[in-house]
């Protein structure tokens, strides 16, 4: 094939002057690919040239070497130099063009004729030029030539080859711009990405070795010199400094890399061994198989790679092939992924019955040994039939031993999940590791880690487990067994979670009833009841075995407090013994001690739980519970007298003492003193106890319902409480502000709704309870509304003492 060719100068021969012009343009150019190529034929010296450049500065001066498209679809090669003459802006470029989908002659790549004998510096004489049919290479990109480039260009080799996969996968990704000193040295980039990029990828390619206007540039790959790459701060520009510092930080570029590697390792042959193989452009397999085949040593990425490439085509391998592949996967290396764990372990599946043992064992020893000692790789485990002899396994677990067992009996591992521990249990079986002195701390571990995590994982893995290995599911049961005793909610969350089979002689009941025990108590609402269902799930009796009783409350009532009267249901079936046993006791004393203050259950329980439990509950604790007795015994009328002076006592000993049981006692204390038939002592030793918090509570069970019904419904309770309220003025402050309140708040609104025959029956009341006084006060006092005040009442006493 021959192609048609074209000069252009700022340099004319002729006698119009000076300017830039097409010289010479061969037949069959379009005239709009001259229009476009004009603005791609210039040259502009670099920065600092001299007006009059020496013949010597001539030639260090950057030569255009320039692969461009063309809006048509054809493409222009060209190259353009600096000339000589004062104002060192004279330029000559000679061009070829390439109509669309034509190559150079023989297919050979653009960047094969930089610097070409062909290619001209002057105009040449004739006419029109000649169609050319070759553009010989120079020796310039000599192999080793080409080899110490990429050496000397390590460090940018993968993120410049990385960026050129992108550019040639998507051509509108970002421009790369490669800074170097020399335009030769962008040349050989150029050199180096057509050795490497497929062939269709690398023919397309365009790109310019110099100009000073980058951002002008619609080239793929744009060489700049120093001085004019500062500016290139647009995010459409993927800007490699080759002659400044060396990049950071990996590039996550498996075909980059590889591509890196091999031109490091001065093996460029390796591409064209790698174009042989199947896979798709710019697949990184295929590369990393050649190159670990040939002995180049590769990152983690790089060996992912092979080991995924060889899984998915094991039949395409030979023997020698395989061997030299696995060999080379489980080379020592410090960097190993987990991902390129995975990638072995997917190598190793497919070749399972496809490669003789000798060459999957280095595989899986490497996989046994990766999951030992790297706690983020969980994989599935190679079959033992992978490794060649026996005593390489012993050999393998001599040297793993060490590690496996110190994580497996870690009593604390931050991050542990169970899905590790099950991992190595299984490892410790394939290499055949006697467990029999670590199993039960090994079970510990594993069973504190299942209660502990919020949802274990690998459930499934840990049932597979359990079936697999009998003795590790007898200890890990056990174990749980134990521990649901102490934590009955988080075994029972577990099991709620992990299915646990309690099959075999074991007799668990501790894990049964955590097991039974969500369904008992979708039952309904009776927690009684579902503690039976726990119960006989436990197949113990609490007589027989007390401490069933405590997982089993612990099971119904979690942090939550039994009411009072399911703490005496609970203390009369199961007995004080099982509970003294069980140490459940303390649940029926929280249960009385936080009772709600009407709660009647809660006094019956305070007498039993003292007569049961005396030795065990502590002196506040027992302070507390006989305030509630106290209350019990003055409701039942077998306390004995001096009530107030007990009930203040009692208080003292039960310091700090709950508001509840507080309120229970002396609300009762109050109810009695409310009623007419109370002892006439006991109120008198009440009113003048003076003890604010016992007189409040008087006056709150002054207003309550039944109460204000029954002064609404009775004369002479009226007449009573008016002549107790008038009285003992001189008590105390607490007595005269809580009576002088309830004759005006809850005393003076009953007694203004009663009817006139009703005004007269309380009267009548008081004169008979009191005496005529009395009645003569209780007129006054409902002729002055307000606050009864002291004077009234003392001289009401007054009249009563002298009565």
């Amino acid at each position: 094939m021959s192609l048609a060719q074209l000069h252009y100068t700022s340099a004319s021969a002729g006698e119009d002057g000076v300017g830039a012009r097409f010289t010479a343009v061969g037949g069959g150019i379009p005239t709009p690919v001259l229009t476009e190529a004009e603005q791609l034929l210039g040259y502009e010296p670099p920065a600092g040239a001299p007006y009059h450049p020496t013949a010597a500065e001539l030639r260090s001066f950057p030569e255009t070497f320039s692969f461009s498209a063309l809006s048509d679809g054809s493409h222009l090669l060209s190259r353009t130099v600096a000339l000589g003459g004062s104002g060192a802006g004279h330029f000559h470029a000679h061009a070829v063009h390439l109509p669309a989908g034509t190559h150079l002659p023989g297919d050979a790549l653009p960047i094969t004729a930089w610097r070409s004998p062909s290619w001209a510096s002057t105009t040449p004489d004739g006419g029109p030029p000649d169609r050319i049919s070759a553009l010989p290479a120079s020796a310039a990109f000599g192999q080793e030539a080409l080899n110490d480039f990429a050496v000397s260009r390590s460090p940018w080799l993968a993120t410049v080859f990385a960026d050129l996969r992108r550019v040639s996968e998507k051509p509108s990704s970002a421009q790369i711009v490669l800074v170097e000193r020399q335009s030769a040295d962008v040349a050989r980039w150029i050199a180096l990405a057509g050795a490497v990029l497929p062939p269709e990828d690398a023919q397309r390619l365009t790109f310019t070795t110099y100009t000073r206007r980058p951002a002008h540039s619609r080239h793929q790959v744009i060489g700049v010199l120093p001085d004019d790459a500062h500016e290139l701060t647009d995010p459409g520009f993927r800007v490699h400094a080759c002659a400044g510092r060396a990049p950071e930080g990996p590039v996550d570029d498996a075909w980059a890399e590889t591509v890196a590697r091999i031109w490091r390792g001065r093996a460029p042959e390796l591409f064209r061994a790698a174009a042989e193989l199947p896979g798709e452009p710019f697949a990184a397999g295929p590369l990393a198989f050649t190159a670990l085949h040939a002995g180049l040593v590769l990152g983690p990425n790089g060996r992912a790679a092979a080991a995924d490439w060889a899984a998915e085509r094991p039949y395409a391998l030979d023997e020698q092939q395989v061997h030299r592949l696995t060999t080379a996967l489980a080379a020592p290396a410090d960097d190993r992924t987990a991902a390129e764990s995975a990638s072995v372990a997917r190598l190793l599946a497919a070749l399972e019955g496809r490669a003789p043992a000798t060459a999957t064992a280095p595989l899986a020893a490497l996989l046994v040994t990766e999951a030992v000692r790297r706690s983020d790789i969980v994989l599935a485990l190679p079959p033992r039939s992978a490794f060649a002899e026996p005593a390489a396994v012993k050999e393998l677990a001599a040297e793993l031993a060490p590690d496996l067992l110190a994580e497996l009996t870690a009593e604390t591992t931050v991050g542990e999940t169970i899905g590790r521990q099950v991992q190595l249990l299984r490892i410790a079986r394939l290499i055949d590791m006697d467990l029999t002195e670590q199993l039960p701390s090994v079970a510990r571990h594993m069973a504190r880690t299942l209660l502990a995590a919020p949802a274990p994982d690998s459930g499934p893995a840990l049932l597979d487990l359990l079936d697999e290995q009998f003795d590790v599911r007898t200890a890990l049961l056990g174990e749980l067994d134990q521990l649901a005793l102490i934590a009955p909610s988080a075994a029972e969350g577990l099991l709620t979670r992990v299915a646990l089979r309690f099959t075999g002689a074991q007799s668990l009941p501790h894990l049964r009833m955590c097991a039974e025990a969500p369904r008992a108590k979708e039952q309904g609402s009776d927690r009684i009841m579902a503690l039976h269902t726990v119960l006989r799930a436990a197949g113990f009796s609490p007589f027989a075995e007390p401490l069933v009783l405590r997982t089993a409350i612990g099971l119904i009532w979690g942090d939550a407090t039994p009411t009072a009267g399911e703490a005496r249901l609970l203390l009369g079936e199961s007995g004080s013994d099982s509970h003294r046993t069980a140490g459940t006791w303390s649940h029926l004393v929280a249960a009385a001690l936080s009772a709600p203050s009407d709660d009647a259950e809660a006094a019956e329980l305070a007498h039993d739980l003292l007569r049961c439990f005396p030795q065990e509950i502590d002196a506040r604790a027992r302070g507390a519970l006989r305030l509630l007795e106290f209350a019990r015994d003055v409701r039942s009328g077998e306390s004995p007298p001096g009530w107030p002076d007990r009930a203040m006592a009692l208080r003292a000993r039960a310091e700090p003492v709950e508001p509840t049981v507080l309120e229970h006692a002396y609300g009762t204390l109050a109810q009695i003193l409310l009623a007419p038939e109370r002892p006439e002592a006991e109120l008198y030793a009440f009113v003048h106890s003076d003890d604010p918090d016992l007189i409040a509570a008087y006056g709150r069970a002054a207003r309550h319902d039944t109460v204000l019904a029954r002064l609404r419904a009775e004369p002479a309770y009226v007449a009573d409480c008016f002549t107790v309220w008038t009285s003992h003025p001189h008590a105390g402050r607490a007595w005269s502000e809580t009576r002088a309140a309830l004759l005006e708040e809850v005393l003076r609104p009953v007694v203004r709704d009663l009817s006139g025959s009703e005004i007269a029956a309380v009267e009548k009341a008081a004169e008979q309870t009191g005496s005529s006084r009395t009645t003569e006060a209780f007129r006054a006092w409902r002729r002055r509304p307000g606050t009864f005040g002291r004077r009234l009442g003392s001289r009401l006493a007054a009249r009563v003492r002298r009565s």
